[in-house]
């Protein structure tokens, strides 16, 4: 066997990512007995990994820690029979049947369909402390945290519909709720606006950047550790501080579509396409489940749900589909 071969593989099913989506893909796939292969990239278990308290999955009495339950869902993926492979996708060839993926241990896969969970980021802020306190009183979704903030303080930064769609949802459960913004105006929809300005809880702060998250140094399992935030006034330069329990940075979110760009058909606002009420994108045989796609929702059991769909979908194709085999030689 040539050294080319020996580094070739060819698969029915490969699934690229490793979140909820990627991971129940991978089971479903696994237990039709596809032999599915997941490569699960740089950061396995995706947005859940520096996520603390999940509260709002379905079948957990208790909170559980997200990247416990990440790792929960690999071995059960494992189990029936999907094999996970730590490496990553560097490129994808869509114009050839079947499929042709790279990663970066120089392994040349191809495949008869193509699942891709690779999901989205959270823009963030970036400033100095808000890798160490997210998780700790520093989040990017508030349906996913908003429930630990009953009745407290809370900040909302940004100004586009994600923030006031936060701030709305927020408005419901905390105490008071501070948008802060570096403009003086809002670009979301109007009528998110009137909504918004219509809540007796909420005020805005115009005009305005968070320069730095104050607090102690979180020490897990200590409860979320802000307690403020430092503001600096865009157009005067002075610098506040103000007190808070929590900090939602609401200023989108990023798709991780690089791959994927001028092969598969984009939404407008850069999320992978796919038909009405189904997983299937404009090429047929590749499949998008979960963050990557899904613009709306954004939650872990909505992302796993996708990754169902994605894989019934899949055997579907597959059922009408010859696969086409690869020789080794």
């Amino acid at each position: 066997m040539s050294a080319a071969s020996a580094n070739s593989r060819h698969v029915k099913v490969l699934i690229i990512g490793s979140g909820p989506a990627g991971y129940t893909a991978a089971i479903y796939t696994a237990r039709a007995m596809l032999e599915p292969v997941l490569i699960a990239g740089m950061e396995q278990g995706g947005q859940l990994m520096i996520t603390t308290d999940v509260e709002n999955y379905p079948g957990y009495a208790d909170p559980v820690q997200g990247p416990w339950m990440m790792e929960q869902m690999l071995k059960q993926a494992s189990h029936v029979g999907a094999e996970i492979v730590n490496d990553l996708v560097t490129n994808v060839d869509l114009d050839v049947r079947p499929f042709r993926i790279s990663t970066d241990s120089g392994t040349q896969w191809t495949a008869d369909a193509l699942i891709i969970a690779t999901g989205a980021k959270a823009k963030w802020l970036g400033i100095e402390t808000e890798h160490k306190f997210m998780g700790f009183g520093v989040s990017a979704c508030a349906t996913c945290d908003g429930f630990f903030y009953r009745n407290k303080d809370v900040i909302v930064v940004g100004g586009g519909n994600s923030a006031v769609e936060e701030a709305l949802y927020l408005a419901n459960l905390a105490k008071t709720v501070t948008v802060v913004h570096r403009r003086d105006t809002f670009r979301a929809e109007r009528i998110l606006q009137e909504r918004l300005f219509a809540k007796e809880n909420v005020r805005i702060v115009w005009d305005h950047e968070v320069l730095e998250y104050l607090g102690a140094d979180p020490k897990p399992p200590m409860p979320a550790s802000v307690n403020g935030v430092r503001l600096r006034n865009v157009k005067t330069g002075d610098i506040s501080d103000m007190a808070t329990d929590g900090v939602f940075v609401a200023i989108g979110h990023a798709p991780a579509v690089e791959l994927f760009k001028g092969k598969l058909r984009l939404k407008p606002n850069g999320y992978l396409w796919t038909a009405p009420d189904s997983t299937a994108t404009d090429v047929p045989g590749v499949f998008a489940a979960g963050d990557v796609t899904d613009d709306i929702y954004r939650q872990a059991v909505t992302a796993a749900g996708m990754g169902c769909m994605a894989a019934l979908e899949t055997e579907k194709y597959l059922a009408g589909h010859m696969p086409v085999a690869i020789a080794a030689e």
